[in-house]
């Protein structure tokens, strides 16, 4: 397919984080976009400010009449139903349609591609090996999972030579990328409602592997089964991170190369795992030949992405942190970044659930992780692409905890709980639409401030 040949892209679920990275990328490059999106949100609304026509209702008399068959290229997230209208009228009438994960191959397959994978990790470490590469002059354009706080995007920069991508997993989307510099973060059992058991993940994690031919450029943690360059905070590694040591809240570390020792790097990102994220990053943007001043001065000044323990309220007696983890093992890693930046401070979390299959397949996991904090409140569970399915409750998981502070609490009652809550540290987490009320809740912290 000839990008050339386009002239209109529309987007039926538009306002996903990965879908508007690419409406954006091609409104930059001069296509007509349009789309569709089941709700208005913070992304649909910038979309729309951008100069994208969206609407919100599954209606084929919205698509544009001058969107033709020849000259239209039709995205679609695999979350759209088989009966959504919009999507059978093109499919009927053979327009060019194609998931987001094929459309990123197509635009990567003529460029140096980057592309990050793993089961966490991905939107942070491609984010912050974006920033590096863009600001030390590469020719790149990075399409992320997430709104990059230095660029109040998920699309960074505008080149034609060099892509980074998000490797994503779901629905196997990562085998139609062709990286010629790949890194898997982790390869924890997820997404088992299309995979049916991690040992299929695993196989498909290596299949991916398998696409970067020089095993020198697919960058690994030691846990992993598979052949690379391996990567490491205070362990033995071909890239070591070590010397680690907080200052003035922000992690001051070495990382020891093939060549060279990289002295001293600062980096704001809280967390173990966000440092694990950054020296994979690291070691991508090394490889390529991005000079170590230039990855030095970039870590420093990486501001981090919304939804990935987000700062909203910093002061000294109130802190709120918002979080897009919706894994136990993300969880974990918002855990111990808080007990190691706040030591014997109350916490509360207050978590919803994305995905009854989700919640079913990891419930004892969710009830550990969630039980490390001091206080929880429990949503109800965001279904997202999903029905019900009869027992997977929230109440359920809130049973299978072993915090006796927890307590399940609905949307509409939750800014009350809050308000009422002496926790300074409050931190919300998970990937449903618990996002969209951030403002509301900074709002009402801020009252009692």
């Amino acid at each position: 397919m000839n990008l050339n040949q386009i002239q209109n892209v529309y987007f039926i679920g538009i306002g996903g984080i990965g879908m508007s990275a690419l409406a954006r990328y091609f409104k930059f490059i001069g296509k007509q976009v349009s789309g569709y999106d089941k709700t208005p949100s913070m992304l649909t609304n910038e979309l729309i400010e951008s100069g994208i026509d969206i609407h919100f209702e599954d209606n084929i008399g919205l698509i544009p009449t001058d969107y033709y068959v020849e000259n239209t290229l039709v995205i679609y997230t695999p979350a759209v139903p088989k009966t959504h209208s919009e999507w059978n009228y093109f499919i009927e009438r053979q327009y060019e349609v194609k998931k987001r994960a094929e459309v990123l191959g197509i635009i990567s397959k003529d460029t140096f591609c980057f592309a990050v994978a793993g089961t966490h990790g991905k939107t942070t470490t491609s984010s912050i090996l974006g920033h590096i590469l863009f600001q030390s002059g590469a020719d790149v354009t990075a399409f992320i999972g997430g709104i990059v706080e230095n660029y109040n995007s998920n699309l960074i920069g505008s080149g034609k030579t060099v892509t980074v991508v998000e490797a994503d997993e779901f629905d196997r989307s990562f085998l139609h990328l062709r990286p010629d510099i790949a890194c898997v973060t982790s390869m924890d059992a997820d997404h088992l409602d299309i995979y049916g058991t991690s040992d299929a993940i695993e196989a498909s994690f290596r299949e991916f592997a398998s696409k970067v031919e020089d095993k020198n450029n697919l960058f690994i943690t030691k846990e992993l089964p598979l052949e690379g360059v391996q990567c490491a905070v205070n362990e033995d590694a071909v890239y070591k991170a070590f010397n680690v040591r907080i200052e003035d809240g922000a992690y001051v570390f070495d990382v020891q190369t093939p060549s060279e020792i990289m002295k001293d790097l600062r980096f704001g990102l809280p967390g173990r795992h966000n440092l694990m994220n950054g020296l994979m990053a690291i070691a991508m943007a090394k490889t390529f030949g991005t000079p170590t001043d230039s990855i030095a001065k970039a870590i420093a000044s990486f501001n981090g992405i919304r939804r990935r323990f987000s700062y909203q309220i910093k002061s000294e007696n109130l802190v709120y942190i918002d979080d897009y983890a919706h894994h136990p093992t993300e969880i974990n890693a918002v855990h111990q970044a808080v007990s190691e930046l706040y030591p014997g401070r109350k916490v509360l979390a207050i978590f919803q659930p994305h995905l009854f299959s989700r919640t079913r397949d990891f419930v004892d996991g969710f009830a550990a992780s969630l039980s490390q904090f001091d206080e929880v409140f429990l949503m109800d569970i965001y279904p997202a692409r999903e029905l019900p399915m009869e027992g997977v409750t929230s109440e359920w998981l809130l049973g299978k905890m072993t915090n006796s502070n927890k307590k399940i609490v609905s949307k509409e009652d939750l800014l009350g709980e809050i308000k009422a809550s002496d926790a300074p540290i409050i931190v919300t987490i998970g990937a449903g639409d618990l996002g969209e009320m951030v403002p509301s809740i900074k709002k009402v912290l801020n009252e009692n401030i």
